[in-house]
């Protein structure tokens, strides 16, 4: 049985990538969506034209993945492509954020992904894809927004590594780093949105420019897929700065 599985696709970016991968998918027998809330993805399973398997879980709980794991393990599935998009972010100083809202960032956004991704790599073969939902947060560090864009920093790095380590195998590993996009995350995260600038608000992208990038830049194998200029030449900035460093340290 081929599958898909996408984490955080009860909303936002996550709903996004089965809608899109719906419509893209030949050879995929079933698309598996994770998240919390049932009633959103029970409403997203049936509009989606491909067979669909509703997991409601709460990725940031052991158990609930070691269930998860031991249901791999039963159906034993050919993993074609796998989207962590499951993530949360709150803008605010570090010594004004709480113990939870910490521990809730590290625990989404670098445990639970690193956690599927474990889980789910052994059932994914030559051919299969995978992508990892970082951020444009993720080239430079932002006050305000420190952990979260620490955060985002592993997951680029986390993806950047494993591309090379399973490029022998056949399987595809892709960031995903954008920019702002509309989606409630925003919300969320910014609260009153009185810390999200103009400038931001200028760089603003769609869900569904971002997914389908991700989707056209993993399809032809690149490591990055960056939706929008300004991001764009911000990761070409970081590079050749980089570049630089590396070549006066060496």
């Amino acid at each position: 049985m081929n599958i898909a599985i996408i984490t955080g696709a009860s909303s936002g970016m996550g709903k996004e990538f089965a809608v899109q991968l719906d419509k893209r998918l030949g050879n995929t027998d079933e698309i598996w969506l994770l998240a919390r809330s049932r009633e959103a993805l029970n409403k997203l399973a049936d509009s989606l034209r491909i067979k669909t398997r509703v997991i409601v879980i709460d990725l940031t709980d052991e158990n609930a993945l070691k269930q998860f794991g031991e249901v791999l393990a039963i159906q034993n599935p050919k993993i074609t492509v796998l989207v962590n998009c499951a993530g949360i972010g709150s803008h605010k100083l570090f010594a004004r954020q709480s113990k939870e809202e910490i521990d809730a960032m590290i625990q989404l956004n670098i445990t639970a992904l690193t956690r599927m991704t474990m889980l789910c790599l052994p059932y994914m073969k030559s051919g299969s894809k995978l992508l990892q939902v970082s951020s444009g947060a993720a080239f430079v560090p932002q006050s305000a927004f420190a952990v979260y864009a620490a955060s985002k920093a592993y997951v680029y790095s986390l993806s950047r590594a494993l591309g090379q380590e399973l490029r022998g195998q056949g399987i595809t590993v892709t960031a995903v780093c954008p920019g702002p996009v509309n989606t409630p995350f925003l919300a969320r995260a910014y609260e009153d949105m009185s810390g999200f600038g103009a400038l931001k608000k200028l760089t603003m992208t769609e869900t569904a420019c971002v997914v389908k990038k991700a989707l056209d830049d993993c399809k032809t194998g690149k490591s990055v897929s960056i939706c929008g200029l300004p991001v764009k030449l911000l990761y070409l900035l970081t590079q050749s700065v980089q570049n630089v460093m590396l070549k006066l340290l060496l």
